[in-house]
């Protein structure tokens, strides 16, 4: 029987395959959809229920063995270290978008365009091209010649985009508050600041989400429109389901704070939250600089 005095081992892992079904099938799933197959649909709809449910049995298994006192100080360490490599797999992960971005940009565009070692590459790949940022990359063949004909307007930074950094940054003061706020034992203090750093994830969410419908009715910025648009909604795609993500791992850590969990010495589960959080933060920092501004 595991206790606080003994390292707590896990008797079935139960959880972690469910995880992996669910998700090998919605992964399935999308693939057959991708290639037409009227499974496909079908398929992603269970492995994404059956990773709903994962998350929730083992999200409640979690909670109740750390308020029984489970988990002693080596398990916490252990906790500790998996969230932190967790972050840094997370930081390599838009640091590779990153990187592709400042390719793009600064070497395969020059390039294109007949610079340093790219005067042979232009006459040989793309006489006509234009090598200005932001480009939208091949459009129509003419006489068997890519042209970049599209259309389409760059998005600037400061409208929702820069909305969208206060928003983010007040949402890290208010993860903060609440961080101080459990420390103190003041539970008011921690559920106020756990709902507005809830409410300001959810409202990034939502004015992104103009943007992007603004972007494709509006100003011709799409998926399509070359490097610049393929680059721009990778990068702030991926970081949107990534507050998507923090802000329902901070609903969970609020309901059960509400019901009374959590304390100074013991509340991991609110630490990797914020953790996680904060880390968001500066990725839309690094992206509002880099992707919008530049």
């Amino acid at each position: 029987m595991s206790s606080s005095e003994t390292y707590y081992i896990p008797h079935k892992a139960t959880w972690p395959v469910m995880a992996t079904a669910g998700l090998m099938m919605l992964l399935a799933g999308f693939a057959n959809y991708l290639n037409g197959s009227s499974v496909g649909p079908t398929m992603m709809v269970i492995g994404f229920t059956i990773f709903i449910i994962m998350l929730a049995g083992w999200f409640t298994l979690q909670a109740t063995e750390s308020e029984a006192g489970m988990y002693n100080t080596q398990v916490g360490i252990s906790f500790r270290m998996g969230m932190m490599w967790f972050i840094f797999s997370e930081v390599m992960f838009f640091a590779v978008f990153f990187g592709t971005l400042w390719y793009t940009r600064n070497l395969s565009v020059p390039w294109l365009g007949g610079e340093g070692i790219g005067a042979a590459t232009k006459e040989l790949l793309w006489p006509n091209f234009d090598a200005t940022w932001p480009t939208n990359g091949p459009g129509k063949l003419i006489d068997g010649k890519p042209t970049s004909d599209g259309e389409f307007e760059s998005m600037g930074a400061w409208g929702i985009p820069f909305l969208n950094t206060l928003i983010l940054l007040s949402s890290g003061v208010t993860v903060t508050w609440a961080h101080h706020g459990l420390l103190a034992k003041n539970r008011d203090q921690l559920i106020k600041g756990l709902i507005a750093t809830v409410a300001l994830g959810f409202l990034f969410v939502m004015f992104q989400a103009y943007e992007y419908h603004e972007a494709y009715t509006e100003m011709g910025l799409t998926l399509g429109s070359g490097i610049y648009g393929s680059t721009f909604f990778m990068l702030t795609g991926f970081h949107g389901l990534h507050v998507c993500i923090g802000a329902i791992i901070l609903s969970v850590v609020l309901f059960r704070s509400t019901k009374g969990h959590f304390k100074p010495e013991n509340h991991f589960a609110f630490e990797a939250a914020a953790w996680y959080w904060h880390f968001v933060d500066v990725v839309w920092l690094g992206l509002f600089i880099f992707v919008y501004i530049m």
